[in-house]
């Protein structure tokens, strides 16, 4: 079932770069950009409440899709790129199995725990 999961989210890391393609923007601003989505993890350094909160919000695929749709429909194409850039992240990060956070440790994730002490 992993290895289903993961190939699910690889297709969808493939989506975000082909809809990326059809933005105004140069093609490397994509990967220029790519970890950014990863600031979220300054959440952590207040505690790690704040840190799944901080994390999950720029890892959330629904706030993916709604800023995709949003930028879409009010051609707003920095907005629809925003949208792109998180769900290629928040899918690749999937795909190595790093998921939405639980409040109460880093490691501990909707898809289990990651890390050396699993």
């Amino acid at each position: 079932m992993k290895n289903l999961l993961r190939f699910e989210e690889l297709a969808l890391f493939i989506l975000a770069i082909y809809l990326n393609s059809f933005l105004p923007f140069p093609q490397w601003l994509f990967w220029a950009l790519f970890l950014t989505p990863d600031i979220g993890m300054l959440g952590y350094l207040v505690n790690p409440k704040v840190g799944a909160l901080t994390y999950n919000l720029l890892h959330h695929k629904g706030v993916a899709i709604a800023l995709y749709f949003a930028g879409y429909f009010l051609v707003i194409h920095e907005l629809t790129f925003v949208g792109v850039l998180l769900l290629g992240h928040s899918s690749f990060d999937r795909v190595f199995g790093y998921g939405l956070k639980y409040a109460d440790q880093f490691t501990h994730t909707h898809l289990g725990m990651i890390g050396r002490k699993k």
